[in-house]
Protein backbone atom coordinates (compact mmCIF):
# COMPACT_ATOMS: atom_id res chain seq x y z
CA UNK A 1 0.00 0.00 0.00
CA UNK A 2 1.39 3.38 -1.06
CA UNK A 3 0.60 6.57 0.85
CA UNK A 4 1.55 10.19 0.16
CA UNK A 5 0.70 13.12 2.44
CA UNK A 6 0.92 16.89 2.18
CA UNK A 7 -0.44 19.83 4.08
CA UNK A 8 -1.12 23.36 2.91
CA UNK A 9 -2.01 26.61 4.67
CA UNK A 10 -5.64 27.64 4.13
CA UNK A 11 -5.16 30.00 1.20
CA UNK A 12 -7.26 29.57 -1.96
CA UNK A 13 -4.21 30.02 -4.19
CA UNK A 14 -2.79 26.80 -2.70
CA UNK A 15 -5.28 24.84 -4.81
CA UNK A 16 -2.51 24.95 -7.45
CA UNK A 17 -0.37 22.82 -5.12
CA UNK A 18 -3.21 20.29 -4.88
CA UNK A 19 -3.56 20.22 -8.68
CA UNK A 20 0.18 19.50 -9.00
CA UNK A 21 -0.11 16.79 -6.33
CA UNK A 22 -2.89 15.12 -8.36
CA UNK A 23 -0.92 15.51 -11.62
CA UNK A 24 2.09 13.82 -10.00
CA UNK A 25 -0.11 11.00 -8.68
CA UNK A 26 -1.56 10.53 -12.17
CA UNK A 27 1.91 10.13 -13.63
CA UNK A 28 3.04 7.79 -10.85
CA UNK A 29 -0.05 5.58 -10.82
CA UNK A 30 -1.27 5.93 -14.46
CA UNK A 31 -4.87 6.96 -13.72
CA UNK A 32 -7.17 6.79 -16.74
CA UNK A 33 -8.40 10.11 -18.15
CA UNK A 34 -11.90 9.58 -16.71
CA UNK A 35 -10.68 8.77 -13.21
CA UNK A 36 -8.13 11.60 -13.36
CA UNK A 37 -10.82 14.13 -14.29
CA UNK A 38 -13.12 12.94 -11.51
CA UNK A 39 -10.27 13.00 -8.98
CA UNK A 40 -9.17 16.49 -10.02
CA UNK A 41 -12.64 18.00 -9.64
CA UNK A 42 -13.68 16.14 -6.48
CA UNK A 43 -10.41 16.54 -4.56
CA UNK A 44 -9.89 20.22 -5.42
CA UNK A 45 -13.53 20.91 -4.50
CA UNK A 46 -13.10 19.13 -1.18
CA UNK A 47 -9.84 20.97 -0.41
CA UNK A 48 -11.46 24.28 -1.35
CA UNK A 49 -14.35 23.50 1.03
CA UNK A 50 -11.83 22.69 3.77
CA UNK A 51 -10.02 26.01 3.16
CA UNK A 52 -13.09 28.26 2.88
CA UNK A 53 -15.74 26.59 5.04
CA UNK A 54 -13.73 24.41 7.42
CA UNK A 55 -10.78 26.67 8.22
CA UNK A 56 -12.57 29.92 7.19
CA UNK A 57 -9.56 30.90 5.03
CA UNK A 58 -7.44 31.26 8.19
CA UNK A 59 -3.91 30.87 6.84
CA UNK A 60 -2.66 29.75 10.26
CA UNK A 61 -4.80 26.62 9.90
CA UNK A 62 -3.81 23.83 7.54
CA UNK A 63 -5.57 21.42 5.24
CA UNK A 64 -4.13 17.91 5.26
CA UNK A 65 -4.37 15.74 2.16
CA UNK A 66 -3.33 12.14 1.86
CA UNK A 67 -3.52 9.68 -1.00
CA UNK A 68 -3.58 5.97 -0.26
CA UNK A 69 -3.33 3.44 -3.06
CA UNK A 70 -4.54 -0.07 -2.45
CA UNK A 71 -4.92 -2.86 -4.99
CA UNK A 72 -7.73 -1.41 -7.15
CA UNK A 73 -8.60 1.63 -5.08
CA UNK A 74 -7.23 5.11 -4.63
CA UNK A 75 -8.42 6.98 -1.53
CA UNK A 76 -7.98 10.68 -0.84
CA UNK A 77 -8.45 11.92 2.71
CA UNK A 78 -8.94 15.66 3.22
CA UNK A 79 -8.91 17.05 6.74
CA UNK A 80 -9.30 20.59 8.03
CA UNK A 81 -8.78 22.17 11.45
CA UNK A 82 -12.23 23.77 11.67
CA UNK A 83 -15.24 22.95 13.85
CA UNK A 84 -16.87 20.54 11.37
CA UNK A 85 -20.36 20.74 9.88
CA UNK A 86 -23.63 18.83 9.70
CA UNK A 87 -23.14 16.94 6.44
CA UNK A 88 -26.50 15.18 6.84
CA UNK A 89 -28.54 18.39 6.53
CA UNK A 90 -27.33 20.14 3.40
CA UNK A 91 -29.68 21.92 1.00
CA UNK A 92 -30.37 20.07 -2.26
CA UNK A 93 -28.54 21.99 -5.01
CA UNK A 94 -30.96 20.57 -7.60
CA UNK A 95 -34.03 22.00 -5.85
CA UNK A 96 -35.62 24.82 -7.90
CA UNK A 97 -34.97 27.43 -5.20
CA UNK A 98 -31.23 26.58 -5.20
CA UNK A 99 -30.52 26.35 -8.93
CA UNK A 100 -29.37 29.94 -9.31
CA UNK A 101 -27.27 30.07 -6.15
CA UNK A 102 -23.53 30.45 -6.73
CA UNK A 103 -22.44 27.84 -4.18
CA UNK A 104 -23.72 24.69 -2.58
CA UNK A 105 -22.79 22.13 -5.23
CA UNK A 106 -19.43 20.88 -3.94
CA UNK A 107 -20.57 17.89 -1.93
CA UNK A 108 -23.16 17.05 -4.59
CA UNK A 109 -20.32 16.97 -7.17
CA UNK A 110 -18.10 14.87 -4.92
CA UNK A 111 -20.86 12.31 -4.38
CA UNK A 112 -21.45 12.06 -8.13
CA UNK A 113 -17.80 11.88 -9.20
CA UNK A 114 -16.46 9.49 -6.54
CA UNK A 115 -17.28 5.84 -6.11
CA UNK A 116 -17.64 6.40 -2.35
CA UNK A 117 -17.65 9.49 -0.11
CA UNK A 118 -17.63 9.42 3.67
CA UNK A 119 -17.45 12.10 6.33
CA UNK A 120 -15.79 11.54 9.68
CA UNK A 121 -14.88 13.49 12.79
CA UNK A 122 -18.00 15.72 12.59
CA UNK A 123 -17.27 16.56 8.94
CA UNK A 124 -13.69 17.70 9.48
CA UNK A 125 -12.40 14.69 7.54
CA UNK A 126 -13.66 13.57 4.13
CA UNK A 127 -12.66 10.38 2.36
CA UNK A 128 -13.05 10.17 -1.40
CA UNK A 129 -12.65 6.70 -2.93
CA UNK A 130 -12.14 5.85 -6.58
CA UNK A 131 -12.01 2.30 -7.95
CA UNK A 132 -9.35 1.84 -10.61
CA UNK A 133 -10.90 -1.13 -12.43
Amino acid sequence: MDAIKIQIPSLSENIRIIESFIDNAREQYQFTDDIYGNIMIAVTESVNNAIVHGNQSNKSKNVHLSLTLEENLVKFTIEDEGPGFDYNNLPDPTAPENLEKLGGRGIFLMKNLCDEVSFEDEGKRVELRFYLT
